[in-house]
């Protein structure tokens, strides 16, 4: 492990936070491309909707395998040259998406995507260690709210693309505009020190030492795994939904709910803020409130486009600011691991969104809508009394002094 000097890094400049939310929001929609084409892409390669949910399910996968195989990197390689890398190789994995010939081409193209595209899991640890203790939750929820107008817009974009030009033209603009990043990276980020010296499976069993240590990480993880699954369900069956009465609508109206969901990516700094002020545990319980009432007024008003745009709202906020008071509490953790803290919860994330997917499909299959918002309305609900109930020891979101020199 490297011994630094401790320094404290004064203030994050502003266009390297603007940078980093843009990029995380063109990577990060990379994943969410193919959820309002579903039902288009099912007809193409003649798929139900549960083999296509499959699809969807293994992507993210695919996901949870990055963050397995290649964010713990983050701690022990330079940044900068990683994120590059890992970019390029993206750009690579869409063009094989663009020009898929049969189901199994396409599925193991989408994995890859799924695996490049926690790329956007490099930026975030890196966004933390350059960022002053003080600004933490400020930029990190900033550069989240990058990410998370690109899991919206990206289902807006690639509506409308896909119902004017076809699936596959969605497919070949993303990759376009993710060689932009690889490219821009090089010019726009800083070079970063390695803060421990370790290979990768010595960082894997450090990662499980971690979570064996930290009972917030893993009460993270769980939060993390179940909230993102219900949002998984609700987007891989809004399509379906948006096909049939009383809605009879298509792909393109399917993505314009994404623009409905990007003014929860608004809550995103505020929650940030929150967390700086009244600690990460608040602003938790503060989400989940909203995840439950999403759920109620889905289930309850979700065939009305009046109650399924309150519902999309209060869900998309939810989510969104359950994850970044999740973050700014296991990166406060361990400030020489927050890599590997977030490999760790990131791959219940998308595992948990893996689970989602499918299990909203299954639901759907068996019991349509009502099945969809009663599921994740039990599970968000169990969670949430779970979280109530517990008593972990948080570490204080502020350390007094840390090493953030690049």
């Amino acid at each position: 492990m490297t011994n630094s000097p401790i320094l404290t890094q004064p203030h994050m400049p502003r266009r390297t936070v603007w940078f980093m939310a843009i990029s995380t929001g063109i990577v990060v929609a990379n994943m969410y491309y193919m959820q309002p084409l579903l039902a288009d892409v099912a007809r193409a390669f003649s798929l139900t909707s549960t083999q296509i949910g499959a699809v969807a399910m293994l992507g993210q996968i695919g996901t949870a395998c990055g963050m397995l195989f290649f964010i713990p990197l983050g701690d022990s390689h330079e940044r900068r040259a990683l994120i590059t890398t890992m970019v390029s190789c993206g750009t690579v994995a869409l063009l094989l998406v663009a020009t898929a010939r049969n189901p199994i081409w396409l599925t193991v193209a989408c994995v890859a995507v799924g695996m490049l595209g926690s790329t956007v899991h490099v930026f975030v640890p890196f966004a933390a260690h350059l960022a002053a203790p003080r600004e933490r939750g400020r930029v990190v929820g900033t550069i989240f709210s990058g990410v998370l107008m690109g899991v919206l817009l990206a289902r807006a974009f690639s509506g409308f693309v896909g119902s004017h030009l076809g699936w596959r033209t969605v497919y070949f603009i993303a990759a376009a505009m993710t060689l932009a990043v690889a490219v821009c990276t090089r010019f726009v980020l800083p070079r970063s020190r390695p803060t421990v010296a370790l290979s990768w499976l010595d960082l894997l069993h450090s990662t499980f030492h971690l979570a064996r240590k930290h009972a917030a990480l893993r009460d993270a993880g769980l939060l993390g795994a179940t909230s993102f699954g219900c949002f998984s369900a609700f987007w891989t069956t809004l399509v379906f939904l948006l096909e049939r009465p009383p809605y009879h609508y298509g792909a393109q109206t399917a993505g314009l709910f994404g623009l409905v969901g990007a003014a929860g990516a608004a809550g995103a700094p505020f929650v940030g803020r929150l967390t700086d002020r009244r600690g990460p545990r608040f602003a938790i319980g503060f989400s989940l409130i909203f995840l439950v009432l999403s759920y109620v007024v889905l289930g309850l008003a979700g065939k009305m486009i009046a109650g399924l745009i309150v519902g999309v709202l209060l869900l998309d906020f939810g989510a969104n600011c359950l994850h970044v008071a999740n973050l700014a509490r296991i990166y406060a953790l361990d400030h020489t691991a927050r890599s590997r803290l977030n490999m760790f919860y990131m791959v219940c994330y998308f595992s948990g969104g893996a689970l989602g997917s499918i299990a909203g499909a299954y639901a759907w299959r068996l019991f349509g809508w009502p099945g969809v918002c009663g599921f994740c309305l039990v599970v968000l609900s169990l969670v949430a009394l779970k979280f109530a109930f517990s008593r972990i020891q948080e570490v204080p979101h502020h350390s007094p002094v840390e090493d953030t020199s690049i």
